[in-house]
């Protein structure tokens, strides 16, 4: 009993998509093998030349390393910033004769101002016993007849405010009646936060260049491999390789050379944290257990070898592609 011409047609289609799709998973599966190759065998290359290789990946890490602890040594000044500086307190000394029932006053007027968090009244005799606790006061303290300090209102500003505001609050307090002189004692802050916002700036210019140069590194390891390689690969364009199948030994070599550098970044960034640890305990003893310095993140140290394996197959792909047209022309 012969088919219909429309079942033949279809069991003809069908049999053409089966064999599409076992072709497909053929192809799917050779990409594949050959990726596993190509990862294997330029593995096998960068360990069969040791020094070469390690002198490479030494420049990747050296390189990577320095914004490493440049960051590593900003973070820790931020940190002390904010130990030694977390009060930003405007001292607001009243003038001499003032008495503490003006002082209590003024302060209640102050305290009741949005952008004030607290008011503290320091007296005159504690004034007086803060500088004869200092070294080297204690005698000219008890040499005098009467306490000339004034009242002194300590001024805590709200968390929130900027520096611009903190500065209309110091304005402001020192043109209300009876105020003598009014110091800002967070001006430093300011200075510091300057100097680390320009520090951060220039981690992040740094970290740019060197991750240039470990990019233009990889990259020319990889023009000097295959250049020493034009032969085979001339027998291999011959016999009808694509370049992206000659490509790709180069690139996973990249990526070699990278994912190494980055973990010798990583491992010399733990080597300078662990070198600090006696004198940053010595210095947090200095100042009474304040100081609260911090490591790298462990995010950032697993995944700069990450991104330098990024870097690695970007410079092993652009000067690839340049080599082997330069080379097939």
């Amino acid at each position: 009993m012969s088919k219909r011409p429309e079942q033949s047609a279809a069991d003809d289609a069908a049999t053409a998509q089966r064999g599409s799709r076992r072709s497909e998973s053929r192809r799917v599966a050779s990409w594949s093998e050959h990726h596993r190759w190509s990862a294997a065998a330029s593995l096998r290359r960068l360990l069969a030349r040791p020094f070469g290789t390690l002198m490479t990946v030494a420049v990747i890490g050296l390189a990577l390393a320095l914004p490493l602890a440049f960051y590593l040594l900003l973070g820790n000044v931020q940190r002390m910033g904010d130990a030694l500086g977390q009060r930003q307190a405007i001292s607001v000394f009243l003038q001499p004769g003032q008495s503490g029932s003006a002082a209590q006053l003024m302060a209640s007027s102050v305290r009741e101002r949005a952008d004030v968090a607290a008011v503290t009244v320091k007296t005159p005799q504690q004034g007086m016993d803060e500088l004869a606790a200092m070294q080297g006061f204690s005698g000219a303290v008890h040499a005098l007849d009467d306490n000339p300090l004034p009242y002194v209102l300590d001024v805590q500003p709200k968390d929130a405010l900027d520096a611009g505001a903190v500065q209309d609050l110091v304005t402001q307090l020192r043109d209300l009646h009876g105020v003598d002189m009014v110091q800002d004692s967070g001006s430093w802050r300011q200075r510091l936060d300057a100097l680390l916002g320009l520090g951060n700036r220039i981690v992040a210019v740094l970290a740019l260049l060197l991750s240039l140069a470990a990019l233009l590194v990889v990259g020319n390891t990889v023009r000097v491999d295959i250049a020493s390689r034009v032969e085979e690969i001339g027998v291999l364009m011959l016999i009808g390789a694509s370049r992206p199948f000659v490509r790709r030994p180069y690139l996973y070599a990249g990526i070699w050379y990278g994912l190494f550098g980055g973990v010798l970044a990583s491992l010399l960034a733990v080597a300078i944290e662990l070198s600090l640890v006696a004198p940053v305990e010595q210095l947090n003893a200095a100042y009474a257990g304040q100081l609260e310095l911090g490591a790298l993140p462990l995010w950032l140290l697993l995944s700069t070898p990450l991104a330098a394996a990024v870097l690695g197959w970007l410079g092993a792909r652009l000067v690839s592609a340049w080599q082997l047209r330069r080379t097939t022309v």
